[in-house]
């Protein structure tokens, strides 16, 4: 559960910033993405695969 403590005399958009940074930081948001539909394992390894091949791809580019 995330949560923050408002300050005392703190302004209510600081405060809102501070728990939405904490919220992303958190991973929730990720996980319940991640839970609310179910990839068969074999998906799940080709996404990993082609995700890998991108990410090398792209520090290959930032290497030149």
């Amino acid at each position: 559960m995330v949560g923050i403590q408002v300050q005392e005399n703190e302004n209510i958009d600081r405060a809102l910033k501070r728990f939405k940074k904490k919220y992303e930081r958190s991973g929730i948001l990720k996980e319940y993405k991640k839970r609310t539909f179910y990839l068969k394992p074999s998906i799940e390894k080709r996404m990993e695969r082609m995700k890998a091949r991108r990410r090398a791809i792209k520090e290959a580019m930032r290497d030149r």
